[in-house]
């Protein structure tokens, strides 16, 4: 035979058949209540977090966690997954994993290397171009519309 119980609204206690106190708000809500103890602690607002035989409060301040089934925790095991990124291959990125660190400081210098000596070359060609171009060449003046009818801005 199973019992149908329910729970207290203040304190989270079971409360079975025949027993309890129903109290039903003006709105139509009913609170059952374990005992006068709790409804009397309802109705002057005492928070039930902050009263130590509630549920709550225990289960806030954490008691009874022998009742509390403790899972077995699982080792999580680290699978390292070697996928291409980008457009690097498999190969690639297990050669560069491979490489000792002052092989990858000297390939990186060389490539820092590579970049700016064609930086060099581009900021040369710029300047090559420059001073080809003639300088004292006249200048083309932008040709301004003058105030007038149907002319807009300018002074208010």
């Amino acid at each position: 035979m199973v019992l149908k119980t329910a729970t207290c609204r203040f304190s989270g206690l079971r409360i079975y058949p025949g027993r309890g106190i129903i109290f039903v708000r003006t709105d139509g809500q009913q609170f059952l209540f374990i005992n006068k103890k709790a409804r009397r602690l309802y109705h002057q607002r005492k928070r039930p977090a902050k009263i130590a035989w509630t549920t709550v409060y225990r289960k806030q301040h954490r008691k009874d966690l022998d009742t509390v089934v403790a899972r077995k925790k699982r080792r999580s095991v680290n699978k390292s997954n070697v996928r291409p990124i980008g457009n690097a291959s498999i190969e690639v990125l297990q050669k560069r994993r491979a490489e000792k660190p002052e092989q990858r400081k000297a390939s990186r210098e060389a490539a820092l290397r590579e970049v700016k000596e064609r930086m060099k070359k581009t900021k040369a060609d710029k300047q090559a171009q420059k001073a080809s171009q003639p300088k004292g060449g006249a200048k083309a003046t932008k040709v301004m519309p003058k105030g007038g009818p149907g002319a807009k801005g300018g002074k208010r």
